[in-house]
C-alpha cells in the first residue's frame, strides 16, 4: 500500500473517510479535505459528532455517510480476520449521487459488518445516544460505580485487593454473561443469593436519583452544551482534561489493579500498566503491541486451566 500525506490522499481519493479524534476533525477537514472535496466524492465518518454539531459543514454536492462500527478499531480488525464481523450503524446525511445508501452498505460489507448486522440510524441519533452511553453508562457511570464500590469496602476495613476483585475484576465476568444472553442469562448463571440481592438492592444504589442525573446528562448532550464544552476544552489547551486524567490515574484502585494484574499470566503482555496518563496528562498507548498480544478468550481460558 502506498501511503500519502492527508492532503495528497484527499486529492487522489474518491472516498474520504475521517477517522481522526472528534476534537481534531474540524481543523483536519479545513486544511486537508475541504480543498479537494468536489462533486462525485464521498465524505465518510464513523461517528456523527462533527456533522451533527456542525463543526464540519460539507458542500451539498457530495455524499456524506456514516458507518459506525460498535467496537474499538483494533477489535474490528481482529474479529474480521477471524472470519466474523462487528455490527455497525449506518446513516446518510447527504445523498448527492442518489446512491449513498448503496455505497455506505458496500463500505460496511468491506469491513465485515454485514456479517453481524447493520442498523439504519441518523447522525443525530448515533451521536447523541453514543455520547449518552459513554457518559452515563459504559464509561462514566460504570467507572464511577466500580470506584465508589471499591472506596466503600476499603473505608469499611476490607483489604483493597478483595475490594478490587469484588468491584472491578469480576465486572468482566458479569458483562460477558450479559453480552452472551442478556440480563436473564446473567441472572440464570449467578447464585440465587446474588440474584435476590440484585433484584432487591440494585434499585437502591442506581435508582430514581440516578435516572434524574442521566436525564440531565442527556439534556446537555441534546442542547449542544457538552459539545461546546469539549470543543472549548481542546481549543484552550486541554489543561482541565489533563488534570482529570492524572487524578483518575492516581486513585488507589489503579495501583491495586496493576499489582493484581501483574500476577495474572494469562492477560495480554504489557497491559497491566498500559494506557496510563503520564505526569503531563498525555495518554500513552502501545497500539501495535496491544493488537499483537490480545488472545481469543478460549486461549486464555486454556492457559488458566493448564496452569
Amino acid at each position: 500500500m502506498t501511503v500519502f500525506a492527508p492532503a495528497e490522499a484527499a486529492r487522489r481519493a474518491d472516498w474520504l473517510h475521517i477517522l481522526t479524534p472528534d476534537e481534531t476533525q474540524a481543523d483536519f477537514y479545513e486544511s486537508s479535505i475541504k480543498p479537494h472535496l468536489h462533486p462525485g466524492k464521498i465524505l465518510g465518518f464513523s461517528h456523527g459528532f462533527a456533522i451533527h454539531f456542525q463543526t464540519i459543514q460539507p458542500p451539498k454536492d457530495v455524499d456524506v455517510v456514516m458507518i459506525a462500527p460498535k467496537s474499538p478499531g483494533h477489535l474490528l480488525r481482529r474479529v474480521y480476520s477471524q472470519g466474523g464481523g462487528v455490527p455497525s450503524l449506518l446513516a446518510i446525511h447527504q445523498d448527492a449521487s442518489g446512491r449513498a445508501q448503496e455505497f455506505a452498505l458496500c463500505y460496511a460489507h468491506g469491513i465485515g459488518s454485514t456479517r453481524a448486522g447493520v442498523l439504519q440510524t441518523t447522525f443525530k441519533e448515533e451521536t447523541e445516544s453514543d455520547l449518552f452511553g459513554e457518559q452515563a453508562v459504559l464509561c462514566g457511570g460504570l467507572t464511577s460505580l466500580m470506584q465508589k464500590g471499591f472506596e466503600t469496602l476499603v473505608a469499611a476495613g476490607y483489604a483493597p485487593e478483595i475490594a478490587y476483585f469484588e468491584c472491578v475484576h469480576e465486572m468482566k465476568l458479569i458483562v460477558d454473561l450479559i453480552y452472551e444472553g442478556g440480563l436473564s442469562r446473567m441472572r440464570y448463571s449467578i447464585s440465587n443469593t446474588a440474584e435476590y440481592g440484585d433484584l432487591t438492592r440494585g434499585e437502591k444504589v442506581v435508582g430514581d436519583a440516578t435516572r434524574t442525573a442521566m436525564k440531565e446528562v442527556l439534556a446537555r448532550i441534546q442542547d449542544g452544551s457538552f459539545a461546546r464544552e469539549w470543543i472549548h476544552e481542546n481549543k484552550s489547551g486541554g489543561k482541565n482534561f489533563s488534570k482529570l486524567r492524572l487524578q483518575a490515574a492516581q486513585h488507589p484502585i489503579e495501583k491495586v489493579g496493576e499489582q493484581l494484574r501483574a500476577m495474572m499470566s494469562w492477560l495480554p503482555a504489557n497491559t497491566a500498566s498500559s494506557n496510563v496518563p503520564t505526569t503531563s496528562g498525555v495518554k500513552t498507548t502501545d497500539k501495535k503491541n496491544q493488537e499483537e498480544t490480545i488472545e481469543p478468550a478460549a486461549a486464555r481460558e486454556r492457559k488458566l486451566v493448564n496452569a
